[in-house]
């Protein structure tokens, strides 16, 4: 399965904004060296219980992830 997803780093917590289409995800790192990526997919990974993948979006804040 996959996600769209609009990121927003350098929030107080990570959590789902908005749900649909395109998920709106608040994420508690900053956009540098990939710890806002990387934050992203620890969230998805505890909230799906499943493996995540980032297809596309390294360097901005739309991303697609894979679920498998």
């Amino acid at each position: 399965m996959r996600l769209k997803i609009k990121v927003k780093p350098n929030q107080p917590e990570t959590k789902i904004l908005k749900e649909g289409e395109e998920l709106v995800i608040a994420v508690a790192a900053p956009a540098d060296k990939s710890k806002a990526n990387i934050e992203l997919l620890k969230f998805l990974r505890r909230k799906y219980k499943k493996e995540v993948k980032l297809i596309s979006g390294t360097t901005s804040r739309k991303k697609i992830v894979q679920l498998s």
